[in-house]
């Protein structure tokens, strides 16, 4: 099946860049390399929590299985440069993968430390949301934090997600709580 060909998510400040095969493989070689790939300035934090080199294998390894559901993986989160100059990536997010049996899709999420507490995180979360259910099939929008993750938790509750729950996420620390976020198409 051919590899469908995603989009940028553009919201009011934000681009959410799609991670291609090309840009994922650069991202594995590093900051300098992933600049280059996508010709953004990659902070020297990079990367963000969540999308360490096991992620990016992991969605590498999701793109060659699924390549016609590649916009529903994952995304560079960028600010724009202004006047010409180029963007900065602040962030990734994405889904993993795209709508199930019933319709719902996971999101997931993670901006830089230096990056955090400006708006960026909820912006990107509403680009998703907005991309996610303008696609009819899907019904609902899941995502899953740690229950000490006051931050996130936060972004969530303004984004209009709703707790539901215990949650899974392999990746978590085994002794935290893990809590499960839901937003019903509206």
């Amino acid at each position: 099946m051919a590899a469908a060909i995603p989009q940028p998510i553009t919201t009011s400040r934000l681009r959410l860049i799609p991670a291609t095969e090309e840009l994922l493989h650069a991202a594995l070689k590093g900051n300098d390399a992933l600049a280059a790939a996508c010709g953004r300035v990659v902070p020297p934090t990079w990367p963000p929590l969540h999308f360490d080199p096991t992620a990016v294998k992991f969605t590498l390894d999701w793109l060659r299985k699924h390549p016609a559901d590649a916009p529903w993986g994952f995304y560079c989160i960028e600010v724009p440069g202004d006047h010409g100059a180029p963007g900065t990536l602040v962030g990734a997010g994405g889904f993993k993968g795209g709508p199930d049996f019933d319709g719902i899709v996971e999101i997931g999420y993670s901006v830089l430390p230096n990056f955090q507490r400006k708006g960026y995180a909820l912006e990107a979360v509403k680009g998703l949301v907005d991309f996610a259910f303008s696609h009819p099939k899907v019904q609902m929008i899941c995502a899953h934090t740690l229950a000490s993750g006051a931050a996130s938790i936060g972004v969530l509750r303004k984004a209009g997600f709703v707790i539901a729950g215990r949650g899974h996420d392999s990746g978590a620390p085994p002794d935290q709580e893990v809590v499960r976020f839901e937003l019903a198409r509206p």
